[in-house]
């Protein structure tokens, strides 16, 4: 038994990495979703959603960029679909100017894929990329249509157009006549500013969702009450995804990703804890035997 567990403490490491290696290439060959309990802060968010009467106004604001597109791509997805599904009016937005191109490939793998009978400018509504940051946000509780002049439009039937021609946005004169915001974010300005500069001026629900490392830092506005929900790092989309596939079966196949994406993590994870625990049985042993000799 000593003899096995000394070869064991003696292991190469790079037959530890190889057995990484496959632990996540597996995984991501079968492409299996992961089975992902939604937490709390997950569910009160897509309970928010849930509760709004058909109609209701959500602004969902794209502020991130193509680096953090894996994390966040699946939150903004997740959202849009569960919007459209009940009926509530989209009306999309970012503050970065690396948002459009990811609003343009949500419309193409949300709305054109999945709602071909949504039509643009009553269900929804591409305002685009304003300059100004939390500038801008703050401006927005005052008039609204200042800053957005005209839409940005999407694909050659619905050029860009005065939102004074666009039906959705006739009752919207600032941003307290949303009745949501969701912001999905990978750092400054995102969802702390809609959350102070839109959210506690206004009173309209803010809800988000953040990359793993910047979710801690907003934590504390979901225990004050400031924030109505939040989506962190992969495992937050994948807690969303699993909820509205679970309420909604039709999207049983599309929103998956992030559940998908989870699977390797966690077997990964799984595989390194086991070397953990056989490590440290090994020093346990050979400690033992070396008191004993």
């Amino acid at each position: 038994m000593v003899t096995f567990f000394r070869k064991l403490g003696a292991l190469d490491r790079r037959w530890i990495f190889l057995f990484i290696a496959v632990s996540v290439i597996i995984p991501l060959i079968v492409q299996r979703p992961a089975p992902v309990p939604p937490s709390p802060i997950v569910r009160t968010l897509f309970d928010a959603v849930e509760a709004l009467p058909t109609g209701s106004r959500v602004m969902l604001s794209l502020d991130y960029g193509p680096s953090t597109a894996p994390e966040n791509d699946p939150m903004s997805m997740a959202v849009a679909r569960h919007c459209l599904s009940r009926d509530l009016k989209l009306y999309l937005l970012t503050i970065w100017a690396t948002g459009p191109p990811l609003i343009t490939n949500l419309l193409e793998e949300v709305v054109e894929a999945d709602f071909p009978e949504k039509i643009y400018g009553e269900d929804f509504v591409n305002l685009g990329y304003k300059v100004g940051n939390q500038g801008l946000i703050q401006s927005l509780t005052s008039d609204f249509k200042g800053q957005y002049t005209a839409d940005a439009g999407w694909g050659d039937e619905n050029p860009s157009r005065p939102t004074s021609q666009i039906p959705m946005m006739d009752p919207i004169r600032t941003v307290g006549d949303a009745d949501l915001i969701i912001a999905i974010g990978s750092g400054k300005p995102g969802v702390k500013e809609w959350v102070q500069f839109a959210g506690d001026p206004t009173g309209v629900p803010v809800g988000g969702g953040v990359t793993a490392v910047e979710a801690p830092l907003l934590y504390p506005y979901y225990n004050a009450g400031q924030l109505e929900g939040l989506m962190g790092g992969l495992l937050g989309a994948a807690e969303y995804e699993a909820l509205l596939t679970e309420n909604y079966p039709q999207f049983s196949e599309q929103a998956q990703e992030a559940l998908i994406r989870m699977f390797p993590q966690t077997v990964a994870h799984l595989v390194i804890v086991l070397f953990v625990i056989i490590g440290n049985i090994s020093f346990f042993v050979l400690r033992r035997a070396e008191r004993k000799r």
